[in-house]
């Protein structure tokens, strides 16, 4: 049986939850808290499987960016993770969801192979770099300085668009969504200049002692030239001004620059992630 989850069914789910921990290779976004009090604040929408009145699957929705992620589907039988993922699809065309995401880890083979099987298209693979900051002292090339602060919605729009390769979610966001975001204390935005042009950039957020470079490029015509690795270095600085102890870098597949440049600097590669869709209506 799959029904809503509820508070008794806390004590199952947390047990579920450590069992994913056990191994990589069951990784996948999930409910971060591991304490009966912080489930039950953290839960929002969802659904386990209950089988002789124990918890042994589970499947959660919420909203995010053009539809909604799930948390999971986890089990510990795989025969049961089809059955989550249709009880979520139907849930998320009760709440008119048009599209799904989900993210296993790259190891998790069997939950990949259930989302390909529900008809779940692979998007890319995040790969996830950590490194001490210290060491990343890369000056920027002559003719181009790196500055620090939100060069306003117009021109952040034409560096994304011109430097980034196939992810463009940030173009829908709104003048006053954008400047809200570069207004939070944490998030800092990066920009290289070559004379009065903007280049380049990266945005670098902060939380808990660790800084994470959320995103960093720059345009074609300026690659190779080592405005990357200027940018990167003015991230570490800053990560060390503000007492971050660890910094965080991500790209995709397809951003093999990216990926080669940090294996290079010597960061270590500390998890890859699938993103995985699905429509769940017919785009207008």
């Amino acid at each position: 049986m799959i029904r809503p989850v509820a508070r008794k069914d806390l004590p199952g789910l947390l047990k579920l939850l450590r069992h994913m921990d056990e191994s990589p290779a069951r990784g996948v976004l999930a409910p971060e808290a591991r304490d009966l009090e912080g489930l039950a604040e953290e839960l929002e929408d969802g659904l386990v499987l209950l089988r002789e009145g124990e918890v042994v699957g589970y499947v959660g929705l919420y909203p995010f960016w053009d539809g909604a992620a799930l948390e999971g589907p986890l089990a510990y039988q795989a025969e049961d993770l089809p059955h989550l993922l249709l009880a979520a699809e139907a849930r998320g065309k009760e709440l008119s969801v048009e599209r799904l995401y989900a993210f296993p880890r790259e190891e998790n083979r069997t939950l990949r192979r259930a989302l390909e099987a529900a008809d779940f298209g692979l998007l890319h693979l995040t790969y996830f770099f950590v490194k001490n900051p210290e060491g990343l002292d890369y000056p920027p090339p002559e003719g181009v300085v790196v500055r620090k602060g939100f060069p306003g919605a117009q021109v952040y729009r034409e560096v994304y668009r011109e430097s980034e390769e196939g992810w463009a979610l940030r173009l829908k966001w709104t003048d006053e969504e954008l400047l809200e975001h570069f207004q939070d204390p944490q998030v800092h935005l990066l920009v290289a200049y070559r004379g009065e042009v903007p280049v380049g950039m990266a945005e670098v957020e902060l939380e808990g002692g660790e800084a994470s470079v959320a995103y960093i490029g720059v345009i074609p015509e300026a690659r190779g030239k080592g405005i990357g690795r200027a940018l990167l270095a003015e991230a570490a600085r800053l990560a060390k001004a503000k007492g971050a102890h660890l910094l965080r870098v991500r790209a995709h597949d397809h951003e093999t620059g990216a990926l080669e440049l940090y294996r290079a600097l010597g960061f270590s590669l500390e998890e890859a992630v699938a993103t995985y869709a699905k429509e769940l209506t017919a785009r207008r």
